[in-house]
């Protein structure tokens, strides 16, 4: 009791990790245990692999935008404009990783070298350099090489992995065939619930890496003397660069408790400590790809390699059939941009996670007990916990004769993700919280008076992922419905494509956070979208589900 009494008092961060494991353990078994009874026998071993490089991205990723700002000393806007390009180019050199894949017919090697890649790329980050000019300097130059080589390793990695995965249901599907209709139906139940588990894999190390680099960035801090504060590296980084103004000079004395003629000599040991702690937490990102590549050679003889669909025969088809199959196909199109459309806008609300929400919860959520890099593990938390009561309340609704329509869960989620921007508009207004640039400036007891607890982090995170766990795995599901035969593979890219134009314009939500008079502003904007978003689906909805039931039949 004694030692459990220690850690709340003394490392809540500890405390909510181990918290966060109990809680997850018995899901992780639940899964492990259904992967191993009911499908094949690789999928455990690909979504462990999988696991571990996403533990070691998930590392980097919650820290990236905020490690930016605190190591260089440039703004929030800048920091996230960089952090959208990288999360447009993970996304988007997952095709030309495809494409490599295909023509090379070698998707293990591939992979292979995409965790090599990204374990350099995570290499360079640890190494903790400094430049004495800050800002625009060769050390920023570096760290964006480090960040472009992991995402061309993320490129040639992430979907690769997962066609091993869909061929090892092709495979498990053609076993079964051989034993009847029965058999086969029962396989191919099987794809949805196998994509899912895999999912949960990836969010079991997203829910315990985001703890990694501030349990290691305090521990440095504190053999050095030194003391956690989320606003003082951007106080300090304005005192070395002459730019302090207002209560700037004000609220450093009274946050490093030292005397004026020590201010230059505490903030550059403070940067120079602090921003080590968080290199040294990639040198777990290293290990996580290791670990990952170690697992994957393992067992990559027991896994399938992907094989190229046999094309199908060449029929003589009558003109009007040919004007039939045409229309169909532009109807499947058009369809398909629609909820491409709608993704867009998704991904770039949904994926305010690493961008103003991060912001928000470095500068507006009292972070004294517990850093705001680690409120980014709730997410994952919460698709962990969530997905077997989505996948059971829907089911039940199908058993009942009341299925919703893939389309219909769409619209619900842009319902729900709204839902989390209008709490938050709410929460503005309550705390009449102002701009983050005007919030900043305040004095230290102002703003510490200001400050929200994170339960309204927990709350925002709760909407977010069921609207996540709404649209995402059940987009994919629509992809590969409406596709045309020929096209899923361009169909397919076409997704990821949506999801990388929402995640280059996520940048928008630091700069609106930090320029709007009123922060209700910035979350109001983000609310209309997804609403204007569900409209437009609702409006559509006949017609799409009218087109996935033909496509289905």
């Amino acid at each position: 009791m004694n030692f459990i009494t220690d850690l709340w008092n003394n490392n809540r961060s500890l405390f909510f990790l181990i918290v966060v494991l109990i809680i997850v353990t018995p899901f992780l078994i639940f899964y492990l245990n259904k992967a191993k009874k009911e499908h094949p026998k690789g999928l455990i071993a690909a979504a462990l692999s999988n696991m571990g490089e996403r533990f070691g991205y998930y590392i980097m990723n919650a820290v990236l935008v905020l490690f930016i700002c605190s190591k260089f000393g440039i703004s929030d806007d800048v920091s996230g404009i960089m952090f959208a390009v990288f999360y447009f180019l993970i996304y988007v050199l997952s095709l030309p990783g495809g494409i490599i894949a295909d023509r090379s017919q070698n998707y293990k090697k591939t992979i292979i070298w995409g965790l090599v890649v990204m374990a350099i790329g995570y290499a360079i980050l640890a190494i903790p350099v400094f430049s004495d000019h800050g800002g625009m300097s060769w050390v920023l130059v570096i760290t964006m090489l480090a960040l472009i080589l992991i995402a061309c390793g993320n490129g040639l990695f992430k979907g690769n992995l997962q066609a091993i995965v869909g061929q090892l249901y092709d495979d498990f599907e053609a076993e079964a065939a051989k034993q009847g209709p029965e058999a086969l139906a029962e396989a191919k139940s099987k794809r949805d619930s196998g994509f899912q588990i895999f999912y949960v894999f990836i969010n079991i190390g997203g829910v315990i890496a985001p703890f990694v680099a501030p349990l290691i960035r305090k521990w440095y801090l504190e053999t050095k003397a030194l003391f956690y504060n989320a606003d003082l590296p951007r106080l300090c980084h304005k005192f070395v660069q002459g730019t302090m103004e207002g209560n700037d000079k004000a609220n450093l004395l009274d946050l490093s408790k030292v005397q004026e003629s020590g201010l230059s000599d505490f903030c550059t040991n403070y940067l120079n400590t602090y921003n080590t702690g968080v290199h040294i937490s990639f040198i777990a990102s290293v290990a996580a790809m290791l670990i990952s590549l170690f697992i994957f050679l393992a067992v990559k003889k027991r896994l399938p390699n992907p094989i190229r669909k046999e094309k199908a025969a060449v029929q003589d088809y009558t003109k009007e059939e040919r004007e039939s199959m045409a229309k169909e196909i532009k109807q499947r199109m058009m369809a398909l941009y629609a909820v491409l459309g709608v993704a867009v806008f998704f991904w770039f609300s949904f994926h305010q996670n690493a961008q103003s929400l991060s912001i928000f919860a470095r500068d507006f959520v009292d972070t004294s007990a517990i850093a705001p890099e680690i409120l980014q593990c709730i997410n994952p938390f919460f698709v962990i916990i969530l997905t077997p009561i989505i996948m059971w309340l829907f089911a039940s609704l199908a058993r009942k004769g009341k299925e919703v329509s893939t389309p219909r869960k769409i619209a619900l989620g842009m319902f729900i993700a709204a839902c989390a921007y209008i709490f938050l508009i709410v929460i503005a207004c309550i705390h009449n919280y102002p701009s983050g640039n005007e919030f900043k400036g305040l004095e230290e007891g102002v703003k510490a008076s200001m400050k929200a607890g994170p339960g309204i982090l927990i709350v925002t995170y709760f909407f977010l992922t069921v609207a996540e766990l709404l649209i995402s795995p059940l987009g994919l599901s629509f992809v590969s419905k409406i596709a045309p035969r020929h096209m899923v593979g361009i169909c397919q890219g076409l997704w990821l494509s949506a999801t990388a134009i929402g995640n280059l314009f996520i940048f928008l939500g630091v700069k609106m956070l930090n320029s709007f008079p009123h922060q209700w502003m910035t979350w109001g904007v983000f609310a209309v979208f997804c609403l204007l978003s569900m409209c437009v689906m609702l409006g559509m909805l006949k017609w799409l589900e009218r087109i996935t039931s033909e496509t289905s039949n």
